[in-house]
């Protein structure tokens, strides 16, 4: 998809959702503004341009979503990009789909459970640093600016199931990363442009193992 820019107004055109769906979102948006404030969810200057930065940076991983997927787990996902936003749209399109949201920090865990209640949408919030979790055999792992693609790796090893695929977006230092993980990893991946940001892609990553 090419780069657009993706308001409000043109949000449930370009992603093929409902007015169910627009509101679940309008929800969240609301509610991200409310709380921004009081424990800094995403940077200040963003929260003006949140349809475009957040929601559409997010809810483009659903295009790329396998259709046999049951299980994804966004691990880090601190004000719940990109999981609330891909639990809103499974709500629609594949309600059956169990999404799992991890996030250490327990304001924003809290966060992240009151937006999903407003929201009306089921998912699972589990308070736990990611070390600490027991594995979740994922079909899908995301997870958006929480570490780097060394680091990242370490995480899916443990969390994904050995047929799932890791959606990561990353920015412009995506090359560098992908050096960096090759020295410890061999890997099958894809770099797919975002269509929110020039310099960005989101990598997705099927078959790895060690070096």
């Amino acid at each position: 998809m090419s780069e657009v820019t993706v308001s409000q107004d043109n949000f449930a055109e370009i992603f093929d959702v409902s007015r169910e769906t627009m509101g679940r979102l309008e929800a969240y948006a609301a509610l991200l503004i409310k709380w921004n404030p009081k424990i800094n969810l995403v940077a200040k200057s963003t929260i003006t341009d949140v349809w475009h930065r957040h929601m559409a940076d997010s809810a483009q991983l659903w295009a790329l979503t396998p259709a046999d997927v049951s299980t994804w787990v966004d691990i880090g996902s601190g004000a719940g990009f990109p999981g609330l936003v891909i639990g809103a749209i499974a709500a629609e399109k594949s309600p059956d789909m169990k999404i799992t949201l991890v996030e250490s920090d327990r304001r924003k865990s809290i966060f992240l459970q009151t937006a999903a209640r407003k929201m009306g949408i089921a998912v699972e919030v589990i308070t736990k640093r990611i070390e600490q979790l027991e594995p979740q055999n994922a079909d899908i792992l995301s997870a958006r600016a929480l570490s780097s693609l060394p680091q990242l790796l370490e995480f899916a090893e443990k969390h994904r199931n050995e047929n799932g695929i890791c959606l990561f977006p990353k920015g412009a230092r995506v090359d560098s990363e992908l050096t960096e993980a090759s020295s410890c990893w061999h890997m099958a991946y894809e770099t797919i442009p975002s269509m929110t940001d020039r310099d960005a892609v989101i990598l997705r990553i099927g078959e790895f193992k060690r070096v």
